[in-house]
């Protein structure tokens, strides 16, 4: 299996305070799927994203990638596994403000020792003819594009997706779900995707549902819809 947890608990706080906020995550996913958290806010789905992504750190449990164990990780070996393996789209762009939209996308490039083409690039999310555009001349939707051509143009393993159509309307979030849909499909990316938007999860080879930070359901589809049919 490509990504497994295994018993994956988290807190935060000291004392009275402590609140467990995961309780023993068991999950598995296969190298190319499409997975979709679900679940209401406060059910553990963003800081199980966060774990997988190595922006913090498991209190017990054991979360292996292809074979290798990022639990045991120090952390100059666990930057090393995000810059090489995992691309970030979170709800805000986090574009680099005086960077045009090429130059956003170019900063991923440059952490990958074999990045895509970034003209190709540019072509397939549709921004050709913004390359040379600030992030304040862009609409929400092209910053978001070009916030997911930074995290793919390195060809992570895993692409890490945060409620990225969460500040978005509707027609611009199908086209960024469509947008995703095109990476996963043309190059192979494994996609998780937290979101509160229950539509989304017909779109996914794989959809988990947390509850108070467990997993209270998991399905898989066998007839998907594409970002086109979805509908809410």
């Amino acid at each position: 299996m490509f990504l497994e947890l295994r018993q994956i608990k988290k807190s935060f706080g000291q004392g009275e305070n402590r609140v467990e906020v995961l309780h023993g995550i068991d999950l598995k996913i296969a190298q190319g799927e499409f997975c979709v958290l679900l679940g209401p806010s406060g059910s553990g789905k963003s800081t199980l994203l966060n774990i997988i992504g190595g922006i913090d750190s498991a209190d017990s449990g054991e979360l292996l990638l292809d074979g290798q164990r990022l639990s045991r990780m120090k952390e100059r070996r666990l930057t090393a596994y995000r810059r090489e393996h995992l691309g970030y789209v979170f709800q805000m762009y986090n574009l680099i403000p005086n960077l045009t939209v090429r130059e956003n996308i170019e900063v991923g490039a440059y952490l990958s020792r074999h990045p895509l083409d970034v003209n190709e690039l540019l072509h397939t999310l549709g921004l050709w003819e913004h390359r040379g555009k600030l992030p304040n001349q862009l609409s929400g939707g092209q910053q978001q594009r070009t916030a997911i051509g930074r995290a793919v143009v390195k060809r992570p393993d895993i692409l890490l997706c945060d409620e990225p159509t969460g500040a978005l309307d509707y027609q611009t979030s199908k086209e960024i779900l469509a947008l995703i849909e095109e990476v996963n499909r043309r190059w192979g990316n494994t996609v998780l995707m937290v979101t509160h938007n229950d539509a989304i999860r017909h779109m996914a080879h794989r959809v988990v549902r947390l509850r108070d930070g467990r997993i209270w359901d998991e399905q898989v589809n066998e007839r998907r819809l594409s970002a086109e049919e979805l509908e809410w």
